[in-house]
């Protein structure tokens, strides 16, 4: 790694980049934050879920619905998707004229209210960009290919039950500080809603063994180490087991604030006993990303740089550099990237829980739960 450690590289990204801001070092803190939530978007979109992807989406309690929680992803089975293609014309590419667009079509749209959501405006792209909703289903948008003249629309019917969540958590650690002060109450706020969103819960033998429960909804329950009984429902058709399972899927980074001396803190035994899967993404990792994408780029990906830089100007206009909104030829080379260093990347992140799993086991367990016959289990 070119920098000695993450914080060093917080305060190379401080002086490059938000020099103008009045606390700088923040500001980076909070831009690696940002780029974590990237990176972890263009790795799902890289596994082939791009149209499974809802971005902050409001969570049901598993069996207290009343109580929602917004998380970074969730991922939703298909109900019916289709494609449009549609004139470039005017600036904006924006839900009415999608809508209207789709009129004309086979598609129907009755029980849908429309959303006010732009898909492309000035260049810049709204990722996962949800056009209409309906009580069960939420309609989205994705460009498949462009012309010069024309886009070829990819739109998809999402159902509100997600089959799986991603959450996003890093914390800066202040100058003088050994750990940043709030890392503890964002670990515990991850660990609510990771406890919280599946039919699948964590219960603790008076030996401190870790078991699951899941109940049917006769009131009858399964009761078996977790893992174990975890691998048992993502294999099963068993509608009784998948109705209100959401598999629960935690990114962290930042080694200052979760680990110490090669031991995990308190703050990241809080997050491994709460989340299904914990994925930790390296210095290294998050470095490489910096050092080839923002950094010294090579001329290609230049356009990236570009994007990130004219989000964090003191002159900026609109940020084109988060995982709701890119520029659309920095979105096209994040996605060339990532599909052509995808091994590499991959090696970018540590599984923390399960113990002695790969990442390759978490993308067949996504495919798996990606390819069951959801019309049928959520009836």
């Amino acid at each position: 790694m070119a920098y000695e450690s993450i914080d060093k590289l917080q305060k190379a990204l401080a002086n490059k980049v938000f020099g103008h801001t009045k606390d700088s070092k923040k500001a980076a803190g909070r831009a690696l934050g940002t780029l974590v939530e990237i990176i972890t978007y263009y790795l799902l979109k890289t596994w082939g879920l791009n149209n499974q992807i809802s971005i902050e989406k409001g969570l049901e309690e598993y069996g207290n619905p009343d109580i929602t929680h917004n998380v970074e992803y969730s991922l939703h089975p298909i109900v019916r998707d289709s494609a449009l293609t549609i004139p470039k014309g005017g600036k904006a590419i924006t839900s009415h004229k999608i809508l209207k667009a789709l009129e004309g079509t086979q598609f129907d749209l009755k029980g849908f209210q429309p959303k006010s959501n732009q898909l492309l405006h000035n260049g810049v792209l709204r990722n996962a960009c949800t056009i209409a909703t309906s009580k069960t289903s939420i309609l989205l948008c994705s460009i498949k290919t462009e012309s010069k003249h024309s886009l070829e629309l990819h739109i998809y019917e999402q159902s509100r039950k997600p089959y799986a969540m991603f959450e996003c958590k890093r914390v800066g650690v202040e100058d003088g500080m050994k750990k940043g002060p709030q890392t503890i109450e964002k670990a515990k706020q991850g660990a609510y809603v990771a406890r919280a969103a599946s039919s699948l819960q964590k219960i603790r033998t008076d030996s401190g063994e870790l078991k699951g429960i899941i109940y049917k909804s006769d009131g009858s329950y399964i009761i078996k180490p977790f893992v174990d009984l975890m691998e048992e429902v993502i294999s099963s058709s068993d509608r009784e087991l998948l109705r209100r399972f959401i598999l629960t899927v935690g990114v962290v980074s930042n080694h200052g604030n979760w680990f110490t001396s090669g031991n995990q803190n308190k703050e990241m035994k809080v997050l491994a006993q709460s989340y299904d899967w914990l994925l930790f993404l390296t210095d290294a990792g998050l470095a490489e990303f910096i050092e080839n994408l923002l950094f010294k780029p090579v001329k290609e990906y230049r356009p990236v740089r570009d994007a990130f830089l004219a989000s964090y100007t003191a002159t900026k206009k609109k940020n084109q550099f988060t995982k709701v909104q890119m520029n659309i030829e920095a979105d096209r080379l994040l996605l060339k990237y990532f599909r052509e260093h995808s091994a590499d990347i991959d090696q970018w992140f540590n599984v923390i829980v399960p113990k002695d799993k790969s990442i390759s086991i978490l993308k067949s367990e996504l495919d798996e739960l990606k390819k069951k016959d959801w019309t049928k289990i959520l009836l």
